[in-house]
């Protein structure tokens, strides 16, 4: 803590925590990435923490998004320290639907047994906020910048998973944040997605007392993510308090360079964390073990994201045709694109290519410790609040 009570978020930069895993001990390494921390030292038993689940399919599909026993492993460790105050949320994005997903992935039924209530961001208050630091594209796209106002003065733990991106190239705890912090109508930050990542890293470091990420490497994703992916059995979890070290960590797991990737490299050379991993310290297991880790993923773009980027930046760069991309992007005619979404990912790819996928996953120790979380009983939510996409 600093004196004045705030958390400084320089104070553990550089250093994440990896631990090997397996689902008999999932749980129980869960708690210890806390432990290995000392979170208890950071946040008090009264404090309000916010758990940024990331929710990037309606439909479950294996590493897509935050798996059930991590969501389980994190509010058991937190209640069992004594925190009260735990407030799950996830966004409304133009093509997934927030409340069915948390059925679907499992969520609903585990936090209804814990007693705990999932808040829908878009039904949450948002407010104009204006950031105090330089931003390197978000101004420039959202005029207010608005953002939940619940994360207020709240700390954050990030729930993501490890897997590639074909927007990013990889995702981690950087691009959570991507859903926490902007309205139903963020896909115009596709275009400069990674200086946008920078900026909203920037906005927590400011927002947030702390930010934690735990992120799930037990069952990671390969090729076109973030959906349309080939799972992998990994059996590890990371944790920091550094969203760039975490992120770049992964990163090199993964079989990528970080510091080639641009997000990652731009908030390394801001200083808002550490993106070279050879000065990244290992906690809760050899350092030179971690670091020679490597799945040799490749990052592949689904022709949905293929086609949304060529129009985007067609559109957006040659001048006499730049009224079109407002055309396209800003009026209901970008209902187009997300039909031709759905019916490519929900119709054609997951009932076909997906189902054989998560059957084989099904199959393995992950994906039998996955089964045990039940759907539960279907329930009715609060109706979602319908933001502007455009």
């Amino acid at each position: 803590m600093t004196e004045s009570g705030k958390y400084n978020h320089k104070s553990r930069y550089g250093k994440v925590a990896v631990l090997p895993t397996s689902p008999e001990s999932v749980i129980i390494n869960y708690a210890k990435l806390f432990d290995l921390f000392n979170y208890k030292d950071v946040v008090s038993q009264n404090d309000n923490i916010i758990l940024k689940i990331n929710l990037s399919w309606t439909k479950f599909f294996p590493a897509c998004s935050t798996p059930p026993w991590g969501l389980d492993g994190v509010i058991k460790k937190l209640k069992t320290d004594g925190y009260v105050n735990i407030v799950p949320t996830e966004n409304q994005t133009v093509v997934t639907n927030v409340h069915r997903g948390f059925e679907l992935n499992r969520w609903a039924k585990l936090l209804n047994d814990e007693g705990i209530d999932f808040i829908a961001l878009p039904n949450v208050p948002w407010i104009s906020y204006q950031p105090k630091t330089e931003l390197l594209a978000l101004a420039d796209l959202f005029d207010p910048i608005l953002i939940p106002e619940l994360f207020l003065h709240s700390h954050v733990i990030h729930l993501p998973t490890m897997k590639t991106h074909g927007h990013t190239t990889t995702t981690g705890a950087m691009k959570n944040a991507f859903g926490g912090l902007i309205p139903k109508y963020r896909h115009h930050s596709h275009r400069v997605i990674h200086e946008v990542l920078v900026d909203l890293l920037a906005i927590q470091q400011e927002i947030h007392p702390s930010t934690f990420a735990v992120m799930d490497g037990a069952v990671c994703g390969t090729g076109a993510g973030p959906r349309t992916m080939d799972p992998y059995i990994g059996n590890i979890l990371l944790s920091s308090f550094d969203q760039v070290a975490i992120d770049a960590l992964s990163a090199k797991i993964m079989g990528f360079d970080p510091l080639s990737i641009p997000y990652i490299k731009l908030a390394h050379d801001r200083g808002l964390g550490m993106g070279d991993v050879d000065q990244i310290e290992i906690l809760g297991m050899d350092a030179s073990e971690a670091k020679a880790m490597n799945f040799g993923f490749k990052s592949k773009r689904s022709p949905i994201i293929r086609w949304d980027q060529r129009i985007r930046n067609t559109t957006y760069r040659y001048r006499p045709i730049k009224p079109l991309n407002k055309l396209l992007f800003h009026t209901p005619l970008f209902r187009i694109f997300i039909a031709t979404s759905e019916v490519y990912h929900d119709y054609l790819w997951y009932p076909t290519i997906g189902k054989r996928k998560i059957n084989k996953f099904l199959e393995t120790p992950w994906g039998k410790l996955f089964e045990t979380y039940d759907l539960g009983e279907k329930r009715d939510y609060p109706k979602i609040k319908n933001w502007d996409p455009y």
